[in-house]
């Protein structure tokens, strides 16, 4: 080996550490950051089924679906209720929204929407 290639590997070694690195980082922002989109969706959902619930049961179907948004680290940030006329059976859509701190990227919100029905009872 010549004198002036001594140390060379050294340099591969510590750059080929550097770009695993590089990798993994973006591989766990990646995946927290799919993680924290499917809480969302999930908290979304059940905000929605918990609101569809309480149609044609009582007058709390927004608020339903923000005590689960809460329960669940979200907030809700939009219900529209519609139901039939008869009150006893119609839809909800729900909007919710999830902060969460990835590495490197900083503070982010989330936001997810679900729509839940209740159908009516036969006769």
């Amino acid at each position: 080996m010549k004198r002036s290639e001594r140390g060379s590997a050294s340099i591969w070694v510590v750059a080929c550490c550097a770009l695993l690195l590089a990798v993994a980082v973006a591989s766990a922002v990646r995946t927290t950051a799919v993680v924290v989109r499917h809480r969302a969706e999930s908290t979304a959902d059940l905000a929605a089924l918990a609101a569809a619930g309480q149609i044609g049961v009582g007058q709390g179907i927004c608020p339903a679906a923000a005590r689960i948004a809460v329960a669940n680290g979200a907030t809700l940030l939009r219900c529209e209720p519609s139901v039939a006329p008869g009150a006893r059976s119609g839809t909800v859509r729900v909007w919710v929204s999830l902060r969460v701190r990835l590495p490197v990227v900083g503070s982010r919100g989330v936001v997810a929407s679900a729509r839940a029905g209740r159908e009516p009872v036969g006769p």
